[in-house]
């Protein structure tokens, strides 16, 4: 009974009619009055167009386009209110007719409205706003000056924070510990993304089964892609970015091989993606391997060629969309200096969204236009994976990825192309024992991979929740005890080289010092033997003397 009547849903707490009477009276106008100002003003005052989408939040939980867009405004930026929007008689139209006199977001602090008054009143069209902007959403962490740190920064950046928190039941701290790169709004997606990519991970080792396409299609909803400005090579015509994003090894401009912040940060994310392929996985690619995903969302990469890859990619395209095949040249040698030239008879339409992908990212390959959410990964092997540091190789094993050996071969699985130039080239016929230019294996063939599949990443992944608070610190201790190892090693071996030279110096020390010994030993024997004949000597004269 006590437990049932914990269960019954509470009673909605009735709305305080406090200050009711006083705002009746404050009222500046009759209804009948305010209702003759309204007449016209729908069609000038328009919503954004956003909030013509569906929303599950309730009418106090605002969109994520309002938050972009909200956390951009300054102190400075020019506003204008609609006229009177607020009904007489209540307490907010006695606010509202005081702070919609306001021109400025700096204005509209000071007389008395707050960031959930501009988020409500910009989602109902109340205010137009005219700028200036700021490029990205405020974020006083990254101020090196206080100074410089308005009313209007710090009333936005503690109202946002704990909104985020709120909406997304996170832990305040937990969205101060950001990447680099990451707006907030981004960091709360990724944190939902990672607890429950970890959750749906449990749910598949207990249930003893495959992580599901819709596991993975979930993920990559919950995940805030980043607007990625260094893909030139795939981002369409007339844009400047792409919502995409590099998980596993990589190499900077620098040179220096290392795992990408996303991957040390959100570790389950990684890991259900990889128990997806990895459950897959066609038997006759067993030697496939992998140190990088390519996670992209909502865009058509133009005609292209990967320059840094190893070996042939696996490529998966998840989500409710038309169209949006991958165009592939199985036969490109990159001879063809300009990608335009390559026929479009030669190439192959693989369908991504039904099927699994084998194919040699170093050639010619495109995304077909699509209509609805498209989200893809490639599974790839950076050129440079053999130089990497142990420890990211060890952590990438742990995260599922098979990471290659040194000295494995690129044209293992899928063999070299043989360009388009000649009749002795792609053209011609293959021979039966030749290798493929491609792979595709049907939705339904995968579904029937075998779930017996050896598969350790489950057991590590149960204590991976840790490594999201602090995952640069074990690294770093990874990598100092391995340093520490070294100089320990190096040491030991000074130790033995400077004890060789010792031994070296002592040895004609202690050759000299035989060497005097046995002189002594012999001058000792030789007086013995002197005393001997001294002693017989003697006697045989004793002797003789008796005689006599």
């Amino acid at each position: 009974e006590e437990w049932k009547a914990l269960q019954a849903p509470k009673a909605k707490k009735p709305r305080s009619t406090e200050g009711r009477e006083e705002a009746k009276a404050a009222a500046t106008m009759t209804s009948e009055e305010w209702k003759a100002l309204q007449v016209g003003m729908m069609e000038k005052w328009l919503q954004p167009e956003y909030m013509q989408k569906p929303h599950n939040g309730g009418h106090n939980c605002y969109r994520d386009d309002t938050y972009e867009i909200a956390t951009r405004w300054m102190a400075e930026t020019k506003i204008s209110y609609r006229p009177h929007a607020k009904s007489p008689g209540s307490k907010s139209h006695v606010r509202y007719e005081v702070y919609s006199k306001a021109t400025t977001i700096g204005e509209a602090l000071t007389l008395g409205s707050w960031p959930a008054d501009w988020c409500w009143d910009y989602e109902r069209g109340f205010i137009k706003v005219l700028g200036p902007l700021r490029e990205e959403p405020i974020d006083i962490t990254r101020t090196t000056d206080e100074s410089e740190i308005t009313d209007v920064d710090r009333a936005l950046w503690r109202w946002y924070i704990k909104e985020l928190a709120k909406n997304h039941s996170l832990k305040i701290e937990d969205l101060q510990g950001k990447c680099s790169g990451e707006s907030l709004i981004m960091r709360a997606h990724r944190l939902v993304a990672q607890r429950e990519a970890k959750s749906r991970l449990e749910a598949a080792e207990r249930e003893k089964r495959m992580v599901s396409d819709e596991d993975v299609l979930e993920t990559l909803k919950q995940w805030a892609f980043a607007k990625n400005i260094t893909r030139a090579n795939v981002t369409p015509d007339g844009q400047d970015w792409v919502w995409s994003d590099t998980m596993g090894l990589l190499r900077d401009r620098c040179g220096d091989i290392h795992l990408t912040p996303s991957t040390v940060t959100y570790p389950e994310v990684v890991a259900i993606i990889n128990k997806w392929l990895h459950d897959r996985l066609p038997a006759d690619m067993a030697a496939f391997k992998w140190t990088s995903l390519n996670l992209n969302h909502n865009y058509a990469a133009k005609l292209h060629r990967d320059g840094n890859n190893f070996g042939p990619s696996f490529i998966k395209a998840f989500g409710d969309f038309k169209k949006g095949e991958l165009n592939y040249w199985p036969e490109d040698d990159r001879t063809a200096d300009q990608l335009e030239d390559l026929d479009d008879k030669d190439k192959l339409k693989l369908d991504l969204k039904n099927g699994l992908a084998l194919f040699n990212g170093n050639c010619a390959h495109s995304v077909e236009d699509f209509e609805g959410q498209r989200f893809s990964i490639v599974y790839f092997t950076v050129r440079c994976f053999d130089g990497a540091p142990e420890h990211c190789k060890e952590r990438l094993r742990e995260l599922g990825m098979r990471y290659p050996e040194t000295g494995e071969d690129r044209y293992a699985l899928l063999r070299e192309p043989k360009g388009y130039g000649s009749q002795d080239g792609a053209r011609k016929s293959a021979g039966k024992n030749e290798k493929p230019v491609h792979g595709y294996w049907p939705r339904s063939q995968l579904e029937k991979a075998s779930v017996k599949r050896a598969f350790p990443l489950i057991k590590v992944c149960a204590n991976l929740g840790k490594a999201t608070a602090v995952p640069e610190a074990k690294l770093k201790k990874v990598q100092k005890r391995k340093e520490e190892e070294k100089e320990e090693s190096e040491a030991t071996k000074g130790k033995a080289k400077a004890k060789g030279k010792a031994k070296g110096k002592a040895e004609p020390e202690a050759e000299e010092q035989n060497e005097e010994s046995d002189a002594a030993k012999g001058k000792a024997k030789a007086k013995a033997k002197a005393k001997g004949r001294g002693k017989a000597k003697a006697k045989a004269k004793a002797e003789a003397e008796a005689e006599a």
